[in-house]
């Protein structure tokens, strides 16, 4: 029996806060949530949490921005009813795949339709991007002025005037000349970064605490000025290598892409078996366009064995199907894909019926029976409830969390 320990589960994933309670042998806290008629968030505690530790269960699935407002307003509500501490436990950590700046291994375009380029200038592609044309640049005349109603003769207060009066008249006057739409302004794209906002707005609703699993990018912790765990799934994906797989060490692990890399080669130094990488290489179809094609190709070996594809999220499953078919077309005699957290969204599940994957792993980090419905035998899903029930029981009490980072615990 644990004693001062609420669990609140918010409405993603109903089963998974079950499972958690069950492990810990306590009673889900009693929490309403609803919408309002205009589709505003409504939340109600019904058990007190004085002086309690809580910890409220929400993963970022579903819809997620719903979700993620429900466990913001759920953790306020427990901090204003004095709850000694509030824990959020996030399985599926929302908005953790930080969008990557637009990248072009060419540089930014140069600028067409340029009336008088420098002779004296050659541009390469470590040139810097032109700058926007002055407008006072644009106006010179013969007369040596820039505009051609400034003449040395003029008074200031005339000069003042007619300027005035040409501004207002004839606007014109300060357009580029030429295609305005073909001038290069230098200008990349700016796209925004979530993570530190994400991180400010759980930790001003008064969380103290975060418990997740296997973030895409393990440096999103730095953006939070509290504590957090980010337990690793990768303990229970090796306990399936070695009891699922027969003769696991023939196969060949594989990362579907080179960001993956790290956690693929860790699994595969950890179970000594072979590493296998599929690089993804993007290049321009013409030098004049913007598109780009990508061209996957396998470095290693995965002739006559089995491939197991390790991932930390699907999301689309674009990435695991193209690089299904990439090594069935090396000769891989079966193909699975091991992830942490599937979230098969939009067309998802009918691509991977379609596709040459023999079968998908994944763990119920988010919900996955109506998936499994679908998919049938092509899905097992591994439990994590045991893991995160330990690090709340662990963290409630005090206790170190490192034996939940080592595979010969679980």
């Amino acid at each position: 029996m644990v004693r001062n320990l609420v669990i609140f589960g918010g409405s993603s994933h109903p089963e998974l806060v079950e499972k958690i309670c069950n492990f810990l042998g306590v009673q889900r806290g009693g929490l309403e949530t609803g919408k309002f008629s205009n589709g505003e968030t409504s939340v109600s505690i019904r058990d007190s949490v004085r002086e309690k530790d809580v910890y409220v269960i929400q993963s970022g699935c579903g819809h997620v921005n719903d979700n993620f407002m429900e466990l913001l307003i759920t953790i306020a509500a427990c901090k204003t009813a004095s709850a000694r501490r509030v824990t959020a436990v996030m399985p599926l950590f929302p908005y953790s795949r930080q969008p990557d700046v637009p990248y072009n291994k060419h540089g930014a375009p140069l600028a067409k339709n340029i009336a008088t380029p420098r002779s004296d200038h050659s541009y390469t592609f470590e040139s810097v991007p032109p700058s926007p044309r002055s407008h006072s640049s644009l106006g010179s005349h013969s007369n040596g002025t820039e505009f051609p109603f400034l003449t040395p003769q003029k008074s200031s207060l005339a000069l003042e005037r007619e300027f005035d009066r040409k501004l207002r008249g004839k606007e014109s006057t300060w357009l580029p000349r030429g295609n305005t739409a073909e001038i290069n302004t230098g200008y990349k794209e700016w796209v925004a970064q979530s993570g530190t906002l994400v991180a400010d707005l759980l930790t001003c609703a008064g969380a103290d605490h975060i418990i997740t699993m296997d973030l895409h990018d393990p440096q999103f912790q730095g953006f939070f000025d509290i504590p957090v765990d980010n337990l690793y799934g990768r303990p229970i994906l090796q306990h399936y290598i070695t009891a699922s797989i027969p003769n696991y060490q023939e196969a060949v692990i594989v990362s579907p892409d080179a960001g993956g890399a790290k956690r693929a080669t860790a699994i595969a130094d950890a179970l000594e078996m072979d590493f296998a990488l599929i690089h993804k290489e993007r290049r321009p179809v013409r030098a004049s366009d913007k598109g780009h094609s990508a061209a996957m190709m396998l470095v290693g070996n995965v002739t006559n064995r089995v491939a197991l594809l390790i991932d930390d999220l699907v999301d689309t499953s674009n990435t695991i199907t193209r690089a299904a078919k990439l090594l069935k077309d090396r000769g891989a005699t079966h193909v699975f894909a091991i992830i942490t957290h599937g979230i098969f969204s939009g067309d998802a599940i009918q691509r991977i019926q379609a596709s040459a994957l023999d079968k998908v792993i994944t763990t119920n980090s988010a919900p996955q029976t109506d998936n499994k419905m679908m998919l049938g035998d092509k899905l097992e899903i591994l439990d994590v409830s045991k893991i995160f029930g330990e690090a709340i029981r662990r963290i409630h009490n005090g206790e170190s969390v490192s034996m939940l980072f080592d595979v010969r615990t679980l």
